[in-house]
């Protein structure tokens, strides 16, 4: 009997880039405008870390302006250039700071100052003048300021980084690829070795550059390279969201930074936030019923409603932080600046970590790599990422609120039935997330369908239309085993990780009526992973 011997298979491009958040997607149409192509990995998937786990403000640097005016100023001058060039995923809502009784008089009235070294425009308020343009604050107000904050959407930013991306050249996006290693030689790098962990195969992806951009992983992939240069805190911090919009701007607590003092409205909904909490461990991060609770309590002395608000859901991420004197016991003292790592001195000659930095600077952040790799390419064509504008596509547009709902009337079809009624998807917008969104897969999820739209974003929390899509998924051969129910039984667990911490009053009886259709009716309790087994085995003995 003749075995058959198991090739790796291989792959080459000019740039390999590792982890698809915000900073990953951005280095890459970054590069793409230079004419270089790129290859983007993520071991999970896009915008599955931190850029996903955010409160989605767009700073105006006034969080920042007390203790780091140079970040803020960073904040100012970078949110002006995507209020350019992304404005379609923005919405320019203003922002508020607002000190009540009991917050430091003094710290409020340096606030104009601070403001003023980092060039933000900030304007004085009266109580009154506050309670008119938000009449949910408190009574209690002593100071209040404008500056202008906005709201953006993460989601469709990384998907239109990786659209443009695509349309520039054959630059491209693999999910479930995870970098296990790397091949090196007289410190270069020859090829990452990677393992693709839908297919269960590895994978040796060939490049003349390597960009590590993994967030709060960026730090573990350089050691895999023999670089111990990158220093970060791991601070977790968690956020609620409301089944409804309770301002129409931001809403930020005057007064050095902490649990439950920002406020920012994200389309039809709310998210309060946020707190900070050192990890060790990656894996395994959630929302716990005290954090919610520290929420609720600071936020509540801001915006007294609070109290009485339903919320639909609570979601945790990692800041990946530079490490800072005083920050290993704070990571609130830890910088919100970033860092380019070349990785020289540590014996590599074409290898890259950016880490570090926020959602509001990740063009800028882009850039400096874009520098770098640029050049050890003897690439000379110059950054154009601060004047390109992204595109205004409709496969990037579905993570939109209310535009999925705007597509369905405007064409009027009655046979494109509604899988999802509380965000009014259709079944047309799911069938055009398969066939163009970023990252489109042979076999897409329900979490990923969910990831590029508005899917199990609204109150039920994906109760009756994690069922509705799966069914769809079926009735038109795209699922057509026993995956599909393990797809819908995973994005169903997801969603509950989230819920779980806010099970109180209008929630608990939705919770019961959830139980009863996905365990009692679909038996999603009782699906075992037997067949997953199975074909792990016949993949090994391969």
């Amino acid at each position: 009997m003749t075995t058959r011997k198991k090739v790796m298979r291989e792959l080459e491009t000019e740039v390999l880039i590792i982890g698809g958040g915000v900073t990953g997607t951005g280095v890459m149409r970054d590069l793409a405008l230079r004419g270089i192509s790129c290859l983007l990995i993520d071991r999970r998937d896009l915008n599955a870390g931190a850029s996903g786990g955010n409160h989605g403000l767009l700073h105006s640097g006034g969080r920042y302006a007390a203790a780091d005016s140079e970040t803020a100023a960073e904040c100012r001058i970078e949110g002006e250039i995507l209020k350019r060039i992304a404005a379609e995923a923005i919405d320019p809502c203003g922002g508020m700071f607002v000190a009540v009784e009991g917050d430091d008089a003094e710290f409020a009235q340096q606030f104009p100052q601070h403001c003023a070294r980092a060039g933000i425009v900030c304007s004085e308020l009266t109580a009154a003048q506050a309670k008119n343009l938000e009449p949910k604050l408190s009574d209690n107000i002593i100071a209040a300021y404008q500056v202008p904050d906005s709201s953006i959407d993460p989601f469709r930013l990384t998907f239109a980084n990786v659209e443009h991306a695509r349309q520039l050249n054959d630059s491209d996006f693999l999910p479930h690829m995870q970098v296990t290693g790397f091949d090196i030689v007289d410190g270069v790098i020859a090829a990452a070795i990677c393992r693709d962990q839908r297919a269960g195969v590895n994978v040796k992806i060939r490049a003349q550059q390597f960009v590590n951009a993994s967030g709060a992983w960026s730090k573990l992939v350089a050691e895999l390279a023999g670089c111990h240069d990158v220093k970060l805190l791991y601070s977790k911090g968690t956020l609620i969201i409301s089944n409804t919009r309770l301002t129409n701007s931001v809403v930020n607590r005057l007064r050095p930074p902490g649990d439950g003092d920002i406020l920012v409205p994200g389309g039809t909904v709310s998210l309060l936030g946020t707190t900070s909490d050192s990890v060790n461990n990656l894996d395994n991060i959630r929302p716990t019923v005290n954090e919610v609770d520290r929420i609720l309590k600071e936020g509540s002395a801001m915006i007294p409603a609070l109290q009485s608000t339903r919320f639909i859901r609570a979601f945790s991420g990692v800041r990946p932080l530079l490490m800072s004197s005083g920050a290993e016991q704070d990571g609130r003292k830890a910088s919100r600046g970033f860092t380019l790592y070349d990785h020289e001195q540590q014996g590599l000659s074409n290898f890259a970590t950016i880490a570090g930095g926020k959602l509001t600077t990740f063009r800028l952040m882009a850039e400096k790599t874009g520098d770098l790799v640029a050049r050890r390419l003897g690439n000379n064509n110059p950054c154009r990422s601060a004047d390109e504008a992204l595109p205004y596509q409709q496969a990037v547009r579905w993570t939109e609120p209310g535009y999925s709902a705007r597509h369905w009337f405007k064409h009027s079809d009655a046979s494109d039935l509604i899988l999802c009624e509380c965000e009014m998807v259709p079944e047309s917008v799911v069938d055009d997330i398969i066939q163009q969104s970023p990252g489109a897969e042979a076999e897409m999820t329900v979490q990923a369908i969910g990831l590029r739209s508005r899917i199990g974003k609204g109150t039920c929390q994906g109760a009756f239309c994690s069922m509705r899509v799966t069914s769809h998924l079926y009735d038109n051969d795209f699922y057509n085993n026993r995956d599909g129910l393990r797809h819908m039984r995973d994005f169903v667990s997801g969603r509950f990780k989230g819920i779980k911490p806010i099970l109180w009053g209008e929630q608990m009886p939705q919770m019961e009526l959830a139980e009863t259709m996905h365990c009692g009716l679909m038996g999603l309790d009782l699906l075992d992973d037997s067949n997953e087994q199975e074909k792990d085995s016949r993949i090994k003995n391969d």
